[in-house]
């Protein structure tokens, strides 16, 4: 599009030139052109908004119904469970943020407090003042050597290739400017991921892509160069993400150009897949083998795997082969079943995985009920937006939260939903040039740097309205939930949080018998027969 309006622009300015020449009247044209191609050189050049910069002058429409739509929709209230998740007002919060608008609310609460789904915290008579700064967790167990100290507040899991050169350069900018980390999804750790300098959670799913041989099988000389890399901060094993659980990973043949064939090691123009499962391991002990593999190649860097939670056996099993050979991952991040992704078929996106929440609980309950919690930390994944999103997910069993839409609106996405057409219209999630240049990298940074430091201030603030003094004193009593007009309870009353190392004694809890039963260290496989 951008192409096309200079075409159109350079012949009209000719027409008009033969004009003064030829045809004096036509000259009166130049009232109706040249200021319509003044605006269309100021889109053309500008760097703030990407859909004004690939589609000059058209473009202004969607600011126009933007300028025009009801005022109350520019601010975001926490929306209940049956609230659309990501509506155009959560939208709206996110881009204020970023660009560092005005984002209070005026008349008060503009929600239905006594609908069922309705959340909130009880602010104390006693506030405390916490710096946003001092909102960091260590992440590093008994056997890591160079442990990272990171932000409770990260960039979720979006590969290169998913989105574009120009995207990854301003959200790892973003995470140098912010001090924060940024996971580079499974697609390969890129230049692009390196060269800005900010903290780099190098993801390795069953493509291995990045540190694979030419028949896709992992390959540790690969992996140990670039592992060894400063920005590498952490490395995850991905073994499951919430949008498309069991099914592997999905890049259409239109977006792998020469270089991401380049840097996946993967043919050039053609559908990339990643198998539902590792080559690597076909177990429990299989995968904690590899954890030791992976730190030991890093050199001592924290190793972790992500999962969305599926039968609960197969994760119990994972932790009793903790227990019998002792070696434990520095991290698991935890995925919901209503995580995002650019492709997945419509029936995993909305029917395979359980969801963040109880996936979250449960995760956090089976390493209590082991004994393990203390020595690994948690990350949660799913749909995460706003200081109350981080809060939550902490307060029921996470350390720590990664988010990915958010960031993504941060960078200017509308969610076009054509993330898997290569034809993004905010150069966010295409391999277009014409298109991923109408991300303006150096303007799209200082969002993503700013929407993180904003939204952590007001972590800050909520923290201190609770009467707390860091993310360590959030527990699941201080969450309530309205689940009938004449009910309310706290998310210690909504879910069962287990005692310590109840796991390993003789009388577990009743709702944990049979899947311990059928958990055993050396299979995924159930060890009942059904």
């Amino acid at each position: 599009m951008r192409t096309k309006f200079l075409v159109v622009a350079y012949l009209l300015i000719v027409v008009n030139l033969l004009g003064y020449f030829y045809l004096p009247q036509i000259l009166w044209s130049l009232v109706i052109v040249a200021p319509v191609l003044l605006l269309g050189f100021i889109d053309f050049f500008q760097t703030r908004q990407a859909i004004r910069r690939n589609y000059p002058i058209l473009g202004r429409v969607r600011y126009m119904f933007e300028k025009i739509r009801p005022e109350i929709n520019q601010y975001f209230v926490e929306s209940n469970s049956s609230g659309r998740p990501f509506s155009r007002e959560k939208r709206s919060v996110v881009y204020q943020r970023a660009k560092g608008e005005l984002d209070t609310l005026p008349f008060g609460t503009q929600m239905d407090v006594y609908a069922p789904g309705y959340e909130w915290m009880h602010h104390s008579l006693a506030p405390t003042h916490l710096d946003p700064k001092s909102l960091r967790v260590q992440v590093g167990g008994p056997d890591c050597k160079q442990p990272y100290n990171a932000s409770v507040f990260n960039i979720s899991a979006m590969s290169f290739g998913s989105l574009s050169r120009n995207a990854i350069l301003a959200l790892n900018g973003g995470a140098r400017d912010g001090n924060f980390a940024h996971n580079t999804g499974e697609g390969g750790l890129s230049p692009y991921h390196l060269n800005p300098g900010g903290d780099v959670i190098w993801q390795i799913g069953t493509g291995y892509f990045g540190c694979r041989d030419e028949d896709g099988n992992f390959n540790d000389d690969s992996f140990e160069k670039r592992a060894t890399s400063e920005t590498v901060k952490m490395i995850e094993i991905k073994l499951s993400q919430g949008a498309k659980p069991g099914h592997g990973g999905i890049l259409p043949g239109r977006k792998v150009t020469a270089e991401i064939a380049e840097i996946r090691h993967v043919p050039l123009g053609k559908d990339v897949i990643s198998p539902p499962a590792h080559k690597e391991f076909n177990n429990p002990l299989g995968l904690l083998s590899f954890v030791v593999r992976l730190r030991k190649l890093s050199g001592g860097k924290p190793v972790g795997f992500k999962l969305c939670v599926g039968k609960r056996h197969e994760f119990l099993a994972i932790c009793k082969a903790m227990i019998k050979t002792g070696i434990t991952p520095d991290y698991i991040a935890v995925d919901g079943g209503e995580g995002g992704t650019g492709a997945a078929p419509l029936e995993f996106s909305n029917r395979i995985g359980t969801p963040g929440v109880e996936g979250l609980v449960f995760v956090h309950n089976a390493l209590v009920g082991f004994g393990l919690r203390e020595r690994i930390r948690v990350i949660a994944a799913g749909k995460v937006t706003t200081s109350f999103d981080i809060a939550k997910r902490i307060a029921i069993g996470a350390d720590i939260v990664y988010s990915a839409r958010a960031m993504m609106m941060a960078l200017g996405c509308i969610q076009a939903i054509r993330c898997n057409a290569n034809d993004c219209p905010t150069g966010v999630a295409t391999q277009n040039p014409q298109l991923m240049v109408g991300l303006d990298v150096a303007d799209k940074r200082k969002r993503v740097a700013r929407f993180h430091e904003e939204t952590m201030d007001e972590l800050a603030h909520l923290l201190g309205a609770i009467g707390l003094e860091s993310t360590a004193g959030l527990r699941p009593r201080h969450v309530m939930r309205r689940t009938s007009m004449n009910v309310v309870t706290d998310y210690g009353h909504l879910f069962h949080f287990i005692p310590e190392k109840c796991l390993l004694g003789n009388t577990p809890p009743t709702e944990y018998v049979r899947d311990l039963a059928a958990s055993v260290p050396e299979s995924f496989v159930s060890a009942l027969k059904r």
